[in-house]
């Protein structure tokens, strides 16, 4: 039986790309009987790539992310698409919690006052604010945003959400951004990148969540209006932000690197052995499940 040929833009880490190349007839470049293609966010698929590819059925995505995949092409033919959402959200929220906690605390000013000796000299840390019962806002309810507020539950935060439309969650939904970040002590953004979410994170919203607030972001550095959040910091018109991801990476901005209110992490939120592996195993499963008929676990 002749195999399905499947394009690989972007390599798998081992041993998945290998467990790839036994499954599949794999190619390294473009052909008119590819079937499937394996790429990412970053890498992306082009509506030329993809108008090149007659044969294309699936597009299996590597990353969460859908950025550089242009959907529209894939849905004027009906090209099925799949992520791997479900393999990273729970490392992600994780992260997402870990940045939040640093944030709001100031864990890295905290850890340079001992380091430095200033704790010996200067005195204790000044007292800072309690987190339980304090409101955090999401940007964003799919598997990340749920699985951040199952955790911040257990922190003994209120949790409400904005997106376009109400989900069935056992959380308030807020129609409007900046009301959320209005009532908000906490904002953590974890909806995808893309134009249609480009600059969401804008001057209103930040001045909305205000000179008390944390600003927590691990979706994509565009759906942060970054020079604007760079003078809502500067200008202590926002308190804090807690960064995964950037409008530039992996040169970050130095006017931002330098804020000592920030927290800065290089796009690691899902950046642990086991969910990179699982990731890729899900790659896998998604074009596994495609040619046998059965519905992908990652499906978009």
């Amino acid at each position: 039986m002749t195999r399905p040929a499947v394009l690989s833009l972007v390599p798998l880490p081992q041993p998945r790309q290998r467990e790839l190349e036994a499954a599949w007839d794999l190619r390294g470049a473009p052909a008119p009987d590819i079937e499937a293609v394996v790429t990412d966010g970053h890498r992306g698929l082009s509506a030329g790539e993809i108008a090149a590819l007659p044969a294309l059925r699936v597009v299996a995505s590597g990353s969460a992310g859908l950025e550089g995949i242009d959907r529209a092409a894939l849905d004027a033919r009906g090209i099925a698409l799949a992520n791997v959402g479900p393999a990273l959200a729970g490392e992600v929220a994780d992260h997402a919690m870990a940045l939040l906690l640093a944030g709001w605390k100031g864990l890295l000013a905290q850890h340079d006052h001992v380091r430095s000796g200033a704790w010996a000299r200067a005195g204790d840390w000044p007292l800072g604010r309690g987190l339980s019962g304090r409101r955090l806002g999401l940007l964003g309810i799919g598997g990340i945003g749920q699985a951040v507020a199952r955790r911040a539950g257990a922190f003994g935060l209120r949790v409400a959400y904005h997106a376009r439309h109400a989900r069935p969650v056992p959380w308030e939904h807020v129609p409007d951004l900046p009301a959320l970040a209005r009532a908000s002590d906490i904002l953590v953004v974890a909806v995808p990148g893309g134009a249609a979410t480009r600059g969401l994170v804008s001057t209103a919203v930040l001045d909305a969540l205000g000179p008390g607030g944390l600003l927590v972001n691990v979706a994509r550095g565009s759906v942060v209006d970054e020079p604007a959040l760079i003078a809502a910091l500067e200008d202590r018109r926002l308190g804090a932000a807690a960064l995964d991801v950037f409008a530039s990476e992996p040169d970050p901005d130095p006017r931002l690197t330098r804020l000592p209110t920030v927290v800065l992490t290089p796009h690691t939120g899902s950046a642990t052995q086991e969910t990179r592996d699982a990731m890729a195993r899900m790659v896998l499963d998604n074009l596994a499940a495609f040619f046998a008929g059965r519905p992908m676990p990652g499906a978009v």
